[in-house]
Formats: C-alpha cells, structure tokens, sequence
C-alpha cells in the first residue's frame, strides 16, 4: 500500500516554557536561570531549533529533574521523543515516550506520539493500541482519530477508517490531511460520490496535493471517467514522480484507453516501485483488464 501519512501525524512539541516557569517558582533566584532558559526555550523547538539541539536541551531539563515537577518531566520526555523522532531514532523515541507515559499516564499527547512512532516502524496493532488508549484518554483528540484511520488503512480495514476519518473531521475539519483521507477511503469502500466531494473540496481550497489528485484519480477510474482519471494522476506525477499507486492507476486507464505501449510503460515503472501494488489494486476494486474490442 502508498504511504499515505497526509495527516501531521507526529505531535506538534508541547508547551513546555510555560508549564516548566509554573513549576520552577525559584527560578528567578537559581544562579543557572538563564541555562533553564535556554535548555527550556530549545526542549520547546523554539524558533525552529535543530533537532539535536532539541535533544540537547530536553536532555538536560532531564537531568536536572529534581527541579522539575512530574507533569512537567512528562512533557520533556515527550518533547525529547518527537525530536528522536525526527531523526528516524524510533527506538530512542518510544523510549522516551514510554517514560513520559509513565509519569504521566494520562497524557494523550504522548500515547498519540507512540503511536505514529509505532505507524513508522510499521507495527500498525501497537499504533492502532496506542491511539485508542489517547482517545479514551481525550474523546476530543481529532489528530489521534486521524492517526488512527491511517493505521486501519495499513491494515486494509476501510469501514474502520473511514469511522475514524468522519470523527477526525467533526472535531476539527480543518485538520491537515482528513479530507483527503476520506476521499481515499470512501473511493476505495465504493462510496464514489462522496469520495468525489471530499477530494474537490481539498482541491478548491487551495494547492493541490499529489495524494488528492491520486485519490481523485482512483474515484474518476473506477467510474470509468478515463481522460480525467489520466489527468489527475498525471497531475499528482508531476508532483510526485515516483507515486506508485498514480503510475498504476495511469497505466490501467491507459490499458482501458487500448495504449497498451503506454500502459505497459506505467505499469512497469510502477512495480519496480512497488512490486505488490497490483495487488493493492484488486483491493481497491480494480483489475488489469484488456482493453474492449
């Protein structure tokens, strides 16, 4: 399957000057103010510090802990973990998520960080655990709905997805990537009239995306819309030259079409990116057909 991750899926970098200044009420007398500072302000991302730097300065809040307050050590370990993150050092981040969860365990932000951890390492039954435990956590956590979705996606369960996708967008319609996900979703489930609705209304909003037009795409194929189905998935190729879900679906419009040279072409190049993704194909409803006669 395309790696979808449309979302923002990692947590946006906690609060954390303001919940460290509330727990350090001796600070403005501590000789080593200004080191707290500065270690607080670069755990933050403040001004888009480097992620090393990032890790610098959560590592050192960490180890001055007996200043800190355990929600506050919480939400370092956490912040410490999307910066691990960053660095594809999964491991290191679970870790510290797993500690911060510890302190804290009712903080969703850091069992919906665990979760995409787990998403990327393509441990898709832990992803799914740990986004279930931050929305029972907080029933309001639209990000961890969407992140969930994603990983019901992986594991090829559409209805599921799409549930989480509609909760993701009640509560915060505006949320990076659900509206495209759902087009996704619903085209794949057959829901084509839909799917065309959430797709367009992305596209009309602004910019499109690879991944929007690849959706479209796939709604426009599996009515049988060919030119149009060629146009969006050129569209989301220009964009995105090695998308292998928009070479596949091109080449099978194409093979619709009787370009059988251009099909072959497409498809080709579309395995070599991915080898099963005619396979992923006949999930989304769609087989290799010749053309009609």
């Amino acid at each position: 399957m395309r790696v979808r991750a449309r979302t923002g899926v990692i947590g946006s970098l906690a609060p954390l000057v303001i919940l460290l200044l509330l727990s350090l009420p001796a600070v403005a007398q501590n000789p080593k103010k200004d080191n707290y500072l500065r270690n607080m302000a670069l755990c933050s991302g403040a001004d888009r510090a480097p992620t090393d730097a990032r890790i610098t300065g959560c590592t050192a809040l960490i180890d001055a802990h007996d200043d800190l307050s355990t929600d506050a050590l919480a939400v370092v370990y956490n912040n410490r973990g999307i910066a691990y993150a960053a660095k594809r050092d999964y491991d290191r981040a679970i870790g510290d998520f797993d500690q911060s969860i510890e302190l804290n365990p009712s903080y969703a932000r850091a069992f919906n960080n665990r979760g995409v951890v787990f998403l990327k390492k393509r441990d898709y039954d832990l992803a799914t655990e740990a986004f279930d435990q931050a929305i029972r956590i907080n029933p309001n956590y639209g990000q961890a709905f969407a992140n969930r979705a994603e990983a019901h996606l992986k594991k090829n369960e559409y209805e599921r997805a799409a549930q989480d996708y509609d909760r993701a967008i009640q509560i915060e319609p505006k949320l990076d990537g659900v509206w495209n996900g759902r087009c996704w979703t619903r085209a794949i489930l057959g829901a084509l009239k839909e799917a065309l609705e959430d797709c367009n209304k992305v596209l009309q909003s602004g910019p499109g995306n690879a991944a929007t037009y690849d959706s479209r795409g796939l709604i426009y194929l599996k009515t049988g819309q060919l030119a149009a189905a060629i146009d969006d998935y050129s569209a989301a190729l220009r964009i995105d030259p090695k998308l292998a879900s928009a070479l596949h679906g091109r080449g099978l419009a194409k093979l619709k079409q009787g370009d059988k040279a251009g099909a072959d072409g497409d498809i080709a190049a579309a395995r070599a990116i991915q080898r099963n993704i005619a396979d992923d194909f006949e999930r989304y409803g769609v087989k290799i057909e010749a053309p009609m006669r």
